[in-house]
């Protein structure tokens, strides 16, 4: 016996996370009756269990890295009929879902599973799974208002918790830094936000890194299998006992 969002992670339906709020929206049912507490417990083996009146079924699973391009929206749907990830994935039979996000003017690195808990242990902020990013920003940064950043700034939302930050390049012409930063949360457009937190809003941004996964030389909107041995790092890296980096 499984906790019944677990099972529904394990069967690709969604994030374990997700899955909690189908549960709670009366949008699963086990053996004919409609289940709503979190934590019921249920025998994927034996029992019937439906989401929206579908019977799961347990999918190969899948693990994808994408290079995903400006523009496109990391969601299942978009109303207003914008690109989105999946719609680059049209080899792909197994339905994926992102593993966090990037905004719409983000680009880069993304990975792509419909193995729930797969997902959960790389997203949940507990695990600190650090994100590298490459900004290209409006100014040249003072070294004072990087240490801002590595030591953690103040947003709406409270305070970030301690970023790598480093120069990469500066553009005088333009009046423009290119700087790498790595953050170990998932906050909503959180490095533009700490950028413009600092008064250098950010004009390109691109993830080039989750955990130790690198874009390396994917291009822009193509994907590519995850190696056995990268799932395994990633698990690893992800069950690691670990704190931000202070």
């Amino acid at each position: 016996m499984e906790r019944l969002q677990k099972i529904l992670a394990q069967a690709g339906v969604a994030s374990r996370r997700k899955c909690e709020d189908l549960i709670v929206a009366g949008k699963v049912e086990v053996n004919g009756e409609t289940v709503t507490t979190l934590g019921t417990k249920a025998d994927p083996d034996q029992d019937i269990i439906t989401v929206n009146g579908k019977p799961i079924r347990n999918e190969k699973k899948v693990y994808i890295v994408m290079n995903k391009p400006k523009g496109v929206i990391t969601s299942a749907s978009d109303p207003e009929g914008r690109k989105i990830v999946s719609d680059y994935l049209r080899d792909v039979k197994e339905r994926v879902y992102p593993v966090g996000r990037l905004d719409y003017d983000t680009e880069g690195l993304i990975i792509l599973t419909n193995d729930g808990e797969f997902a959960n242990l790389l997203t949940h902020p507990k695990h600190h799974v650090p994100k590298t990013y490459m900004a290209i920003v409006k100014g040249v940064p003072h070294g004072d208002d990087l240490d801002k950043l590595r030591a953690g700034i103040k947003l709406e939302d409270g305070m970030t918790a301690p970023a790598e930050v480093e120069y990469k390049d500066i553009d005088t012409a333009k009046n423009e830094a290119t700087i790498s930063i790595t953050i170990y949360e998932g906050r909503n457009r959180q490095v533009r936000r700490m950028f413009e937190a600092i008064s250098h809003p950010v004009i390109k941004l691109k993830r080039i890194a989750f955990g130790d996964l690198l874009l390396h030389n994917l291009k822009r909107g193509l994907f590519r299998h995850l190696t056995k041995d990268e799932i395994e790092d990633l698990l690893k890296l992800a069950k690691s006992p670990k704190s931000p980096k202070k």
